[in-house]
């Protein structure tokens, strides 16, 4: 697999990065985070992040999409350029043109182990020995959207681990990296059927799924729900990592393929749309059994 890139990134201020990630979310799941706010020596992170990194600048964020280059990158500049000024965000919007191997490369000095309760995230290129107990699930990005480095990713793996109890039918709608598919598979789910609309990021989580050894998960295109699979019939519990506007136009129609009482984790919301996703779960005979918060985004798990 091969091709040209357009990384659009825009460089903002620390404070700003929850509003520039929701505006870049909205044209892409896929994006690269550089923020370093957090990092310290005595961090969570510890000796697992590189010295650059804990060196660097705290106050300035980047966040970079990749516009492959059959799209236009002019649309793109437009959006972004428009939808920050409307938030008042003075961030500076700047391009490179690369390769898909150079993007891949890219990620590599930025992504470290994740330790995220009984699941650490591992770089596909990194060597790491488990502690006893321990989960370990090996990720290689590629060109989709999963690292377990990301607000949003935490929130569902840390609501999985509460409520996945084993044997689970998984349904997991946009799956990027394949991440959540794979921590539910070594959680104890029975099955996983991940899907996301982009057949890169089917490729990228069929061989991260191959790589972690997970034999009981498939992955294939859909947008949204339209390609679901319920031959073996409704799944008993379901994941979607996407934005607020597509769980909101998900919602009307997700409870025909949920088993009733079948738990629905919900994030990529931001916390100023999460109202608007109460609303909506309101609106579609669901409840909100419990919500929890990192940063400026909202993990929600929601009951039919």
């Amino acid at each position: 697999m091969s091709g040209t890139w357009t990384k659009v990134t825009v460089t903002g201020r620390t404070p700003d990065l929850d509003k520039i990630t929701a505006v870049m979310s909205m044209l892409d799941n896929g994006l690269m985070i550089e923020d370093y706010s957090d990092f310290s020596l005595n961090g969570m992170y510890g000796e697992l992040v590189d010295e650059e990194i804990l060196n660097a600048d705290k106050d300035t964020v980047k966040v970079s999409l990749f516009v492959p280059e059959e799209r236009s990158v002019a649309m793109y500049l437009e959006f972004i350029e428009t939808r920050l000024s409307a938030l008042g965000i003075d961030g500076k919007i700047s391009t490179d043109g690369l390769n898909e191997d150079d993007w891949a490369e890219s990620w590599k000095q930025y992504y470290k182990p994740v330790p995220l309760g009984k699941i650490t995230v591992v770089p596909a290129w990194e060597k790491y020995t488990p502690k006893d107990g321990e989960i370990v699930v090996k990720m290689d990005p590629g060109m989709a959207f999963g690292t377990g480095t990301h607000e949003t990713t935490r929130l569902v793996i840390r609501l999985m681990q509460d409520e996945l109890i084993g044997g689970e039918r998984v349904l997991d709608v946009g799956t990027g990296s394949g991440i959540l598919s794979i921590c539910a598979s070594k959680l104890g789910a029975g099955s996983c059927a991940a899907y996301d609309i982009d057949p890169v990021a089917v490729k990228v989580a069929r061989d991260n799924v191959a790589s972690d050894g997970c034999k009981n998960i498939t992955v294939d295109v859909s947008d949204l729900l339209r390609n679901v699979d319920l031959s073996h019939g409704k799944y008993n519990f379901c994941v979607a990592n996407i934005v607020a506007d597509i769980i909101i136009r998900m919602l009307p129609d997700i409870g025909k393929y949920l088993v009733s009482g079948s738990p629905l984790i919900l994030s990529g919301i931001i916390a100023e749309r999460a109202e608007e996703v109460r609303e909506a779960v309101r609106a579609n005979g669901f409840k909100v059994e419990r919500e929890i918060y990192e940063n400026d985004w909202v993990g929600m798990l929601v009951r039919i």
